[in-house]
Parts: structure tokens; C-alpha cells; sequence
């Protein structure tokens, strides 16, 4: 799990008569983390925006419907028995994201919360075309969570191209003083000057995202199909890649390493 993902999953662990009310701030805090509208998440779970409302104001759904919810996120719903120091437990059980001095183990998986959390970044088509020839190494960003190493990042070129075209693997992300990004990183991410400044304006850091075994897909996933296929809406940045969708291109791309 991502030191962001465990930040998320603690912000969950409530007490008490405000359970459903800190609940439901969360869910809307992580719809908001993954750039999506409530139009756009009622889109994904089938309903209508009035109820992605009231799950994100009282937050007092089932467990059933609380994975719906997680899982259109592209996320897993995660749900722990936290021991406090003093409770015996076995030594040998993995302690996971509530600091050395409490054991939290988990009851709602079978298997532990330690896979890769693959994203879609939305990038123009001037910049897509220099990523697959392996011109551009590294993707700029004003923001980006920390993901684990590996991480793949599907590539969804915008207008007029929209559709997901290939993928790349994150190798590396480095959060640096915007002046320092542009004397390190802009020869590697194909960008210029005023672009730059352009993008970064009216903030002092800025995310750099190595890039590498860039490859392109053999049949575009066009945004009709996405759509139609996996509820998809492009993201404005990033977006986690839903299990489904991973699946799909796993099975479908044989010949692109994952």
C-alpha cells in the first residue's frame, strides 16, 4: 500500500455516533482524490447522482455497497482489526500502516493489501507520440500520489486522439522545486519554456515521473469502448485503473510485458 493509500484507509477508522458522517466525508475525499464528479462516479455504479449524494452525506451503506463504491475507484475496500500493544498476538503476522506500537490485521481480504495500484494519465497527443518512441522519459505533474515502483501507467492521449494507447512503467517520482524540475528534467520531458511555466504557474513544486519500457498498445482502447466496456471518463490528470480494466488489457495485449 501507498504511504497515501494507508493515509486514506486511516481517515476510515472512526468511533462512535459520527461513524456515518466521517464515512461518507471519506468516500467523497477519495472520489475527489481520483478526479472523478459525483455525475461521473454515479455514472460508473449505475445510479443517479442524487444517490452518490447521500452515500457521500451519511456514509451509512453496507459493507456490499461500500465495495461497489471503493471498487469504481479502481481501489480495494480494506477493513482491519486493529490490536492495541498489549494485545498477545503472533509475532510472525505482518504489521500494516498503523505504526510499530499497534497490530492491525486484516479481516475483509483474504490476501494482503501489497499489490501494484496501476493509473491512467491523460497526456496530449504532442507528448504521446514522443513517450512510445522513447523520446520523452519523464511525464511533468503538479501533483501525484506516492505509488510503489513498477507502477504502470496506461496512456490516455486526449483530443482528438481519446483513447488509452499504450503504457510505460513508473520507475521513479521525484517532488522537486519547480526551477530545479526545469534545469533537471525539461530536455527529458520534451517540453518548453513557456509550456513549462504555463503549466506550473502559481505553485512552487512539481512532480517528475520517470518513465521506462514504453510500449505501444497493437489496438487503440478507444473512448467509446471505455466507456461502454468499463464505465471510463478521462481523467483531467490521473486516475487509479480499475480492476477490471487492468484485467482486460492483460488478457487482450499478451505481447505487452506487464
Amino acid at each position: 500500500m501507498t504511504k497515501q493509500a494507508d493515509k486514506v484507509v486511516k481517515a476510515v477508522r472512526v468511533s462512535g455516533s459520527d461513524a456515518g458522517r466521517i464515512v461518507g466525508k471519506s468516500l467523497r475525499d477519495l472520489r475527489e482524490r481520483a478526479g472523478l464528479t459525483q455525475i461521473q462516479m454515479a455514472y460508473r455504479l449505475n445510479v443517479g447522482q442524487a444517490a452518490v449524494s447521500k452515500i457521500e452525506h451519511r456514509g451509512d451503506v453496507q459493507i456490499s455497497s461500500l465495495q461497489k463504491y471503493v471498487e469504481a475507484l479502481g481501489a480495494e475496500l480494506r477493513i482491519d482489526a486493529a490490536f492495541p500493544p498489549s494485545t498477545e498476538t503472533n509475532s510472525d503476522q505482518k504489521k500494516l500502516g498503523a505504526g510499530d506500537d499497534q497490530l492491525v490485521l486484516p479481516i475483509f481480504r483474504d490476501e494482503r493489501f501489497d499489490d501494484l495500484r496501476d493509473v491512467v494519465l491523460s497526456i496530449k497527443p504532442q507528448y504521446t507520440s514522443k513517450i512510445l518512441e522513447g523520446e520523452k522519459t519523464v511525464e511533468l505533474r503538479r501533483r501525484f500520489p506516492a505509488t510503489p515502483k513498477g507502477t504502470i501507467a496506461y496512456i490516455y492521449c486526449t483530443s482528438p486522439v481519446r483513447a488509452i494507447i499504450g503504457r510505460a512503467e513508473i520507475t521513479e517520482i521525484i517532488k522537486l522545486p519547480v526551477d530545479e524540475i526545469w534545469r533537471e528534467y525539461h530536455a527529458s520531458a520534451s517540453i518548453d519554456k513557456s509550456d513549462f511555466d504555463s503549466y506550473f504557474s502559481g505553485i512552487n513544486e512539481g512532480f517528475a515521473l520517470k518513465f521506462a519500457n514504453a510500449e505501444a498498445f497493437s489496438r487503440r482502447l478507444e473512448l467509446p469502448e471505455l466507456r461502454e466496456r468499463f464505465g471510463f471518463e478521462p481523467p483531467q490528470s490521473f486516475l487509479y485503473a480499475t480492476p477490471v480494466l487492468r484485467k482486460a488489457i492483460r488478457d487482450e495485449y499478451p505481447n505487452v510485458s506487464h
